[in-house]
């Protein structure tokens, strides 16, 4: 399949953006029906991955260059730049639960589940499993939709914990392949995320990951939607930001925190990326929310 052929979207319908730090969405299959009308064509999301729950109905799912018949209950995951679609009956209905890469980077460290590659898995096996599941995805439906005080705080451990449900459920998993390069971005992403702190050069990247400086830079191209080295500085001013936004540390203890060994280049850095001084940015970000 052409990878650069295929559609990217933030949610379905709707032109790939820049998401905010901490971006969540969730919402069901059938909000969307007037746009997709039961078929959602091959398509790709950047820097964002989806965790579906089907509740009912049933149809036909592709992954790549793969395609399964399904019925409810069904769970897949989808890490960003994984390309998937389907084809549902009526009366057929699902939670899709839609992360930033940028949240999901916290969310991973409390989830059983590896989230560089995509999970399709049918209902089979546990049945006391999946009623946790679907019970999870209800809740975090739930919690999204009331927006109560402290929304904020309660659904990235409901999502951690609804990705280790599915852990626990892969061994029942159809085997997904997804191209080479958008493996290798997968691990990239892995990758970065475990030592953007450690300030690599893209040399270390390329040798710890087995690949050339050519085919790695191509495979984050393709599924970060950057460079190695813009992924990773990316990856920094998303950590910044967490840290500005949800605690009280310095900037500059938030600079040594994020791998920057000078406060005055980490402000530097910061204010080249988002237009103001880290100090500032925090400001504004918490006026807005007051």
């Amino acid at each position: 399949m052409n990878q650069t052929a295929i559609p990217e979207f933030f949610v379905y319908g709707e032109p790939a953006r820049a998401l905010d730090v901490g971006f969540l969405h969730v919402e069901t299959v059938q909000a969307r029906a007037s746009v997709h009308r039961g078929q959602v064509l091959a398509h790709k999301h950047p820097q964002m991955a989806q965790l579906t729950f089907w509740t009912s109905g049933q149809g036909l799912y592709r992954i790549e260059d793969k395609t399964w018949s399904f019925s409810a209950p069904t769970v897949s995951f989808m890490p960003s730049g994984v390309v998937h679609g389907f084809d549902i009956e009526p009366g057929t209905d699902a939670i899709v639960v839609s992360v930033a890469d940028a949240a999901l980077a916290a969310i991973a460290e409390h989830s059983a589940l590896p989230l560089d590659q995509p999970v399709f898995i049918t209902a089979r096996g546990d049945t006391g499993l999946w009623q946790r599941l679907s019970d999870t995805a209800r809740m975090i439906q739930a919690e999204y939709a009331e927006a109560q005080a402290g929304a904020e705080k309660i659904l990235p451990p409901l999502i951690a914990v609804a990705l280790s449900l599915i852990a626990r459920l892969d061994a029942q998993s159809h085997a997904v392949t997804v191209p080479a390069a958008v493996a290798l971005g997968g691990r990239l992403r892995r990758l970065i995320d475990r030592h953007f702190r450690d300030d690599w050069p893209v040399d270390r990247y390329v040798e710890e990951l087995g690949a050339t400086r050519h085919l790695l830079d191509k495979a984050a191209h393709q599924v970060l939607g950057s460079g190695v080295r813009q992924a990773i500085g990316e990856r920094r001013l998303v950590e910044a930001k967490r840290l500005l936004l949800f605690t009280i540390r310095t900037v500059e203890d938030i600079a040594y925190e994020t791998g920057f060994n000078d406060p005055a280049y980490f402000s530097r850095f910061f204010r080249q990326a988002v237009g103001v001084a880290p100090a500032a940015w925090r400001k504004k970000r918490m006026a807005n929310s007051e």
